[in-house]
């Protein structure tokens, strides 16, 4: 049953001086905040969740496609509804270090990544980028990933901004699947 919904902001004990604001509670990005299923160390063998995700299946994993040498993958802690990272298998932290054919197959899913994002959820443009290195921004620093933000026109909203927090319609299953129907099929 849902809760009964009102104009009026309800004051809920324990939550600090009581004030005009509502909390929208994120429970699940404590994990974030705490590093949850960070790794250890710069070795493949050091809890690289990146290594780790190919191993289970595309549901599980949140994959959205497989290549020869990358995959494409949910960003469990997206910036917005659709985020989404290309990912090379092979362990290596600096784009340099990626062989000829890797470079090529990451830059062809990265335009895949587009044309599914634009298919399924018509977004209007994107933010793509690396973080090479945990001082240039880096989470996991040691395993290299693309990320490939969707944005739409008018997306800016105050929830990030004044309220540290990202609202995102849609639950990460939904969107793998969604994705992953509309990612495009090679020609052969």
């Amino acid at each position: 049953m849902l809760a009964r919904m009102t104009s009026e902001p309800e004051q809920q004990i324990g939550v600090g001086t009581p004030d005009a604001f509502q909390r929208l509670w994120t429970p699940h990005r404590m994990a974030y905040i705490q590093g949850e299923n960070k790794p250890t160390g710069p070795g493949a063998g050091d809890g690289c969740p990146f290594c780790s995700i190919p191993e289970k299946s595309d549901e599980d994993g949140l994959i959205i496609a497989r290549g020869a040498s990358v995959y494409a993958v949910l960003n469990l802690y997206p910036y917005t509804g659709g985020h989404l990272m290309v990912v090379p298998f092979r362990h290596i932290a600096d784009y340099t270090e990626l062989s000829a054919e890797e470079t090529i197959e990451l830059a062809e899913y990265t335009k895949a990544a587009m044309t599914a994002l634009r298919t399924a959820s018509g977004a209007h443009g994107f933010n793509i980028g690396m973080n090479q290195g945990t001082v240039a921004g880096a989470g996991i620093a040691a395993h290299l990933h693309q990320h490939v933000v969707p944005r739409w026109g008018g997306d800016t909203n105050f929830m990030p901004v004044i309220g540290s927090t990202k609202v995102l319609p849609q639950l990460l299953a939904d969107t793998r699947q969604l994705l992953a129907e509309a990612w495009p099929r090679a020609q052969g």
